[in-house]
């Protein structure tokens, strides 16, 4: 079976790209729990956590914790959840280790389970705008 993961990072398949460097490429998630819901994937094709070894995975979680903080800004939230389904047991879709972040406000009732959101007119191109302005601003990965 074919990566998707990979078939983004190779530009076989079109995304809404936040971010992207020689170690991860961050997207808009295509069935977003929230407004932002975002994937951040190494380029490396791993399957699972365990198969990483530490000095990639020190690479690319820093990569996450900066990016994440623009995904915040970019969709004026005020938190986030950091989700890695680790595996088939745990709810892993596709065989490419990624993370989902998923921005939050106090009250929003998202359900990590069973929420779908549905984006609004332009709503992907201003968080992609903002993004990029804060990258440039303020956080460099």
């Amino acid at each position: 079976m074919e990566c998707v993961f990979c078939k983004i990072i190779n530009r076989e398949i079109p995304a809404d790209i936040l971010y992207e460097d020689k170690f991860v490429i961050a997207f808009l998630d295509i069935n977003p729990l929230a407004k932002g819901h975002s994937l951040i994937v190494p380029k490396k094709h791993f399957e699972s956590l365990e198969e990483m070894d530490d000095k990639y995975l020190k690479k690319i979680i820093v990569r996450i914790k900066k990016i994440s903080e623009l995904i915040v800004k970019a969709t004026n939230k005020e938190g986030f959840n950091l989700l890695l389904n680790n595996k088939k047991a745990a709810g892993q879709l596709i065989n490419h280790i990624h993370f989902h972040i998923v921005p939050r406000s106090m009250g929003d009732n998202v359900n990590l389970e069973n929420s779908k959101y549905i984006y609004q007119e332009n709503e992907k191109k201003e968080i992609i705008r903002n993004f990029k302005y804060f990258k440039r601003s303020k956080v460099k990965a």
